[in-house]
């Protein structure tokens, strides 16, 4: 059976970077490769991009010690820190740079011995009430980790924006100013290093968050953090982004398809009329949906087909029409620059991030650089 491919255009991702880089000149870049690079392939994305870029972030640390036992060189930010004790060798062993984000994690920098102090991130809540220092806590917290002999200073800051996509809210200007009130109340501010406050929504859409680092996730891969529907905002190509990925397969068979025959798993979609069927090369197993909706379209030679039946582990069915001239082998396109990832995430509700990182390691990843 032919098999999925994840084609991965990495002169749009220069494209990308070039843009972020171009909205915010006088930023450095930490480009966000969790999560498999959002279903891209983290190891190949941080090689092409290293040379280009100030930074990666991952999530974890066993994401960058693959990155480290790839040879990829680059400063590591783990955004979700550390979690256990013994885990602060490796920190230093592949110079890791951790954001620290609770009470327990300076009482494990202060017990660490090292002869080579960690470069840190002090994680400051200022809305989000996920990670990080509530504000009321943190000039306590941040005078705890600068008496750490195993932290190098100044200490990095950092904090992260939870409504950046909502344009019309007012979450993001006051998390703004949080941030800049603790940095006031501290008072001397040569103890604070670096700054980072703008992820992709805040790069996109609010300037004043930007600081000394910026970290681009989702729109380094060409997709709008936006609603579908915000005006000149709803897709990667609206912003001047260029999609990274095309997800596809191929048909691997056509059938004929009676008035009134059901298709697939439970019988959910009966045709209306004589019809073809394409039987696509791409399931669940892959990473599409399950629960998509009947009429979900794909692309098949530039023409919208609409998905039928329920999509299966291994195979989805298209309705090609009745006067069907496509052919086995033909390309059926998922999403592209031409069929909008956010558009599919908009008909489905499923998140476009959701839908680029749910995607399995059976689906092959291909390589290309072309315009």
């Amino acid at each position: 059976m032919s098999i999925a491919t994840i084609e991965v255009n990495l002169l749009a991702l220069k494209h990308n970077i070039n843009l972020c880089k171009a909205q915010a000149p006088n930023c450095q870049l930490a480009a966000v490769v969790k999560a498999n690079a959002y279903g891209h392939g983290m190891i190949e994305v941080a090689r092409f991009l290293q040379g280009d870029i100030d930074y990666l972030a991952v999530a974890r640390l066993s994401e960058a010690l693959q990155l480290r036992c790839a040879g990829v060189t680059a400063p590591i930010i783990i955004l979700a820190g550390f979690f256990h004790h013994d885990n602060l060798s490796l920190l230093e062993r592949y110079a890791l740079q951790p954001v620290i984000h609770c009470p327990e994690q300076i009482a494990m920098l202060h017990k660490l011995k090292t002869t080579r102090p960690l470069t840190v991130w002090f994680k400051l809540d200022t809305g989000m009430h996920r990670l990080g220092f509530r504000a009321e806590d943190a000039i306590n917290y941040f005078q705890q980790l600068q008496q750490c002999a195993s932290v190098a200073k100044p200490i990095n800051l950092i904090s992260h924006f939870c409504n950046a996509d909502l344009l019309d809210q007012p979450d993001t200007v006051s998390q703004i100013a949080v941030f800049d009130d603790f940095i006031s109340a501290l008072g001397d501010r040569s103890c604070i290093g670096l700054q980072s406050l703008a992820a992709s929504g805040g790069q996109l859409a609010w300037s004043a968050s930007y600081r000394d680092v910026i970290r681009p996730g989702l729109a380094l891969y060409g997709v709008s953090p936006f609603s579908y529907h915000e005006i000149g905002k709803g897709t990667g190509a609206q912003l001047g982004l260029q999609p990274v990925m095309t997800l596809k397969s191929e048909l691997i068979a056509i059938r004929k398809q009676l008035k009134g025959e059901g298709i697939g798993y439970g019988q959910i979609w009966h045709s209306q009329r004589d019809t073809q069927i394409g039987v696509v090369a791409m399931g669940y197993g892959d990473g599409y949906p399950r629960n998509i909706p009947c009429g979900t379209p794909v692309l098949i030679n530039g023409q919208r087909k609409p998905i039928v039946g329920r999509v299966a582990m291994d195979m989805i069915m298209v309705d090609l029409g009745p006067d069907s001239q496509y052919r086995i082998g033909d390309d059926v396109i998922f999403w592209n620059h031409d069929l909008p990832v956010e558009e599919i995430a908009d008909l489905t509700g499923i998140s476009a991030y959701e839908l680029l990182t749910r995607l399995t390691s059976r689906a092959q990843i291909v390589y290309k650089k072309c315009i």
